[in-house]
């Protein structure tokens, strides 16, 4: 996992053998291309690093339709944050878009993990306050940004999200039906 320390590397310093300690907290697994990691109304155990491969998280709307909130690629975390830090049931399915190599870190073994290496305490610090201010910027945009400059400014700021995830799925992250999604696409070719 040379990856996931070169990754940890751009916040904090461990040597190679606490590097092989911190790894020991961790899960190594191989997904499936629409394998769930974690289904909706299930306790939400654990938390989520793409080594490889692309997860999404949503949920089934009043109307039953999926919505995606949030997609990981390598090196991001992916979970229902809420409901990991309380243990309690997510309304979220985590699911792999394409096959994934995914580390998997429980509750009970990131609290040991902290304990064993407190500077790992630091290093989600940093990254939770990233996604929160992805989160936030988001959701400025959501309300500022019309629907035709919501998805030029996705398209724009993550270009390899247009070539690797499926149409139907951007349009789901993005409030959209794949066929309004059509529609501007085929206007901004214009």
């Amino acid at each position: 996992m040379d990856q996931f320390k070169i990754h940890l590397d751009k916040f904090i310093t461990l040597s190679e053998e606490d590097f092989s300690s911190v790894m020991s907290f961790f899960k190594s697994i191989e997904v499936k291309k629409k394998q769930d990691l974690m289904t909706g109304g299930e306790t939400c155990r654990s938390i989520y690093f793409v080594a490889s491969g692309c997860l999404r998280k949503f949920f089934i709307n009043s109307k039953g339709v999926e919505q995606t909130t949030e997609f990981a690629i390598e090196n991001w975390w992916i979970t229902d944050t809420f409901a990991f830090e309380r243990q309690i049931k997510s309304d979220f399915t985590v699911q792999a878009v394409e096959k994934s190599l995914v580390l998997v870190l429980d509750y009970h073994s990131q609290q040991l993990l902290f304990e064993k290496h407190p500077q790992l305490e630091r290093y989600f610090r940093m990254v939770y306050q990233r996604a929160y201010a992805a989160s936030e910027r988001r959701i400025r945009y959501l309300y500022e940004f019309s629907r035709e400059e919501l998805y030029q400014h996705f398209s724009t700021q993550y270009p390899w999200f247009i070539q690797r995830i499926p149409q139907y799925l951007i349009a789901s992250f993005l409030g959209f039906t794949p066929e309004y999604l059509s529609e501007i696409r085929a206007k901004l070719k214009l």
